[in-house]
């Protein structure tokens, strides 16, 4: 997983600042059709699958192209739980399940005759190109297509379906939960003006007048910017649960006997929750994370304690955290510094959750934008 290292993250700015353009031209257009609130999570759920498709595939696809990867990638994400149940004695699922099975075998269909024409074409363009320099990024199916694994006496490498799978759950793993957590950022930034007007003054004492956007080195001198991140993974994880665990033998926790390979889940919005260990943790307060000498640190990854885990946390942390954290910065200034946002006056946002798979507002965001007026 070299390819999202930290040290690697420039490599995709081009990346980002494209999927970026791609949001703003649709906002402004939105905007301007429009005389009621916009309904953003569409545009911010089709600008990171622009963002993911480019780390995924390394070009800049057409339009076209990104909405037929979004709609054969939904069902996979909105029928998890349902065919979630072909796991258990598959044999016999298929045949109780039948149509259950016919429809995953269907969506599976449509994956490869979307994803593998794209495959196929990085695979042909290495090949007749090279990765050297001017040549591209290296990109996420790129590292599959050499990997040999290990079978009896013999190696071999990646099948093609195993290829398309490994893209679908590339793709799908930070396609959903950047965009809800983007989406509780900005609503919490609508809702609480004072903090979004505290933001855009600590954006505007980084960024020099006319810069054209936001760059991955400005974010390190914004905090607060980190510290509203932060604060809406606490209050706002994006799932319930992380993926569970199972123990590798008998284990006692809290009292509790667990046995070898129970599984075992853990409720990280309910730890994020706790007035144990956060001051009035139902409140938005980005402020909590500011140490004594005003910089903002907090052990996201768990080494040293853990006090919430939207990652999950230790060796098995997600591998990507410190990539989704720059996304999140990235699109939230960015997004500030360029419109206002807010909504009708009398009007509120509702912060109340969905509990479902993720945690989604049960109205989504609903909000008015306005173009910053910027110095010349």
């Amino acid at each position: 997983m070299i390819f999202i290292h930290a040290f690697r993250h420039k490599l995709y700015s081009d990346g980002r600042k494209w999927a970026y353009d791609v949001l703003k031209k649709k906002l402004i257009a939105a905007e301007a059709e429009s005389e009621k609130d916009i309904l953003v999570q569409d545009h911010f759920q089709h600008a990171v699958f622009c963002l993911l498709a480019y780390m995924c595939f390394g070009d800049k696809l057409k339009e076209t192209i990104i909405r037929e990867i979004e709609a054969v990638q939904r069902p996979i994400l909105t029928n998890f739980i349902r065919f979630n149940v072909l796991n258990f004695m598959p044999r016999l699922g298929k045949i109780v399940f039948r149509k259950r099975w016919k429809e995953l075998l269907e969506i599976r269909r449509n994956q490869e005759d979307v994803l593998l024409p794209l495959i196929r074409a990085r695979q042909e363009k290495i090949k007749h190109k090279g990765l050297g320099e001017n040549q591209g990024i290296v990109c996420y199916v790129d590292t599959l297509f050499d990997l040999q694994l290990p079978k009896e006496n013999s190696e071999r490498k990646f099948s093609e379906g195993e290829i398309v799978s490994l893209c679908s759950e590339y793709i799908n793993g930070g396609t959903d939960t950047s965009t809800t957590t983007l989406q509780w950022v900005m609503a919490n930034l609508v809702k609480h003006q004072d903090i979004q007007e505290k933001l855009v003054r600590e954006i505007n004492r980084v960024v020099k007048r006319g810069e054209d956007i936001i760059k991955e080195e400005d974010l390190i001198k914004m905090p607060y910017l980190k510290a509203i991140v932060l604060e809406t993974l606490r209050r706002h994880p994006p799932g319930h649960f992380i993926l569970p665990r199972a123990v590798t033998e008998d284990t006692v926790l809290d009292g509790y006997d667990i046995p070898t390979n129970a599984m075992v889940n853990f409720t990280v919005a309910d730890m994020a929750w706790d007035p144990n260990v956060w001051e009035d943790p139902m409140e938005f307060r980005p402020e909590r994370f500011y140490g004594d000498n005003g910089e903002v640190e907090f052990d996201l990854k768990g080494v040293k304690e853990i006090k919430m885990m939207p990652f999950g946390a230790g060796r098995r942390v997600c591998p990507a955290i410190s990539l989704a954290i720059l996304h999140q910065q990235y699109f939230v200034a960015n997004l500030v510094r360029d419109f206002k946002w807010e909504v009708e006056d009398g009007e509120d946002v509702d912060l109340s959750e969905k509990q479902d798979f993720t945690m989604i507002m049960k109205n989504p965001l609903r909000t008015r934008i306005s173009p910053r007026i910027k110095d010349s």
